[in-house]
């Protein structure tokens, strides 16, 4: 059954787009819940396999029922375009009790066999120290499954947002929506999401809506967030496909032995816009190494650069993605 969101103009000229540390977080959470449907993340998922074995996420399971309702309180949509993990878990911490208590009721409801456990029971008559205890295991998933990794996420996140700005400009909300998931439409101001349990509508009465691009979710579109929280919709970001791979995965010996290995490595990993941090992070080298190699690839008009918020974000040019394009389809020796 579809969710119905309705926008004025209004709503459309207060859409934005925004990450979320917290968001990844739990939805990390979700994917080790059911590892199997998530191929794309199996380097992951055997990067923290040792260090996930150490933690209880039971808690936060009994909370995420594959179709339904999900509290918001302890993934909100983030208030600014840079909002971090430290200012979004302060958020779950200082929650009011008695919005905690209502958003966990409307999850366990569709979960009666929670509802009427122990643990359910003992999560509803405590509503502030549940928050907190929710907070506490949020933040150490965070060290443990996202933290060590988040360069990367954030790399492919940010160039998601930068290519759907882009699409935004050029072809307009309606045709975005529909770029951005298949369960997305557009229909005389309402957007619908397909693909959910139950009918809901909202009129978004000039809040605005925020999407949220998600490495996790794949292959789901997620909305559905009730007031006091402002509107989202939360989208599977391009490119995870490739999120995990290595340079030696993606560099043809040919291609280096033109450029030079750490700077062939440079132009094949820059399958999306990315600043050189994120871009050393990936590749396990130096900043100023990496640096070095975008200022050279720039020169030779292979790269072109623009800042992005708090960083410059590195593409390829035609030129630079003639070169490293047709190796990525099989110029391998």
């Amino acid at each position: 059954m579809p969710f119905h969101l309705h926008l004025d103009e209004s709503d459309l000229l207060r859409c934005r787009f925004a990450l979320s540390p917290l968001w990844e977080t739990q939805a990390a959470v979700r994917v080790l819940a059911q590892p199997e449907r998530h191929g794309y993340h199996l380097p992951w998922l055997r990067l923290i396999r040792g260090a996930a074995a150490g933690l209880d996420l039971s808690p936060l399971w009994l909370l995420m029922a594959r179709h339904g309702h999900n509290p918001d309180f302890f993934s909100p949509p983030p208030s600014g375009p840079a909002t971090t993990f430290e200012e979004e878990i302060t958020g779950v911490r200082s929650v009011d009790p008695e919005l905690a208590r209502q958003d966990l009721a409307l999850a366990l409801a569709d979960r009666p066999e929670v509802l009427h456990s122990p643990a359910g029971r003992a999560m509803l008559a405590d509503p502030a120290r549940t928050a907190r205890e929710l907070a506490d295991l949020l933040e150490r998933a965070w060290r443990v499954l996202v933290e060590p990794h988040w360069p990367r996420l954030r790399a492919l996140l940010e160039a998601d947002i930068a290519y759907h700005s882009r699409r935004l400009a050029a072809v307009g909300f309606e045709r975005l929506l529909g770029e951005l998931s298949p369960q997305l439409s557009w229909s005389e101001s309402t957007l619908t999401i397909v693909g959910t349990r139950g009918r809901h509508t909202r009129v978004l009465g000039g809040q605005g809506l925020v999407l949220i691009p998600s490495v996790f979710c794949w292959p789901d579109a997620v909305s559905g967030f009730e007031p006091p929280w402002q509107p989202a919709i939360i989208y599977p970001a391009r490119g995870i496909g490739g999120l995990w791979a290595e340079s030696a995965d993606r560099t043809p010996q040919v291609l280096a032995r033109l450029l030079g290995r750490g700077r062939a490595d440079v132009l094949c990993a820059l399958d999306e816009p990315v600043g050189t941090s994120a871009l050393a992070h990936r590749l396990g080298l130096a900043p100023s190494s990496v640096s070095e190699h975008l200022s050279v690839l720039r020169a030779a008009g292979l790269l072109t650069s623009r800042r992005y918020g708090h960083q410059v974000l590195y593409e390829r040019t035609p030129l630079g993605i003639a070169l490293a394009v047709p190796a990525e389809h099989g110029g391998q020796e």
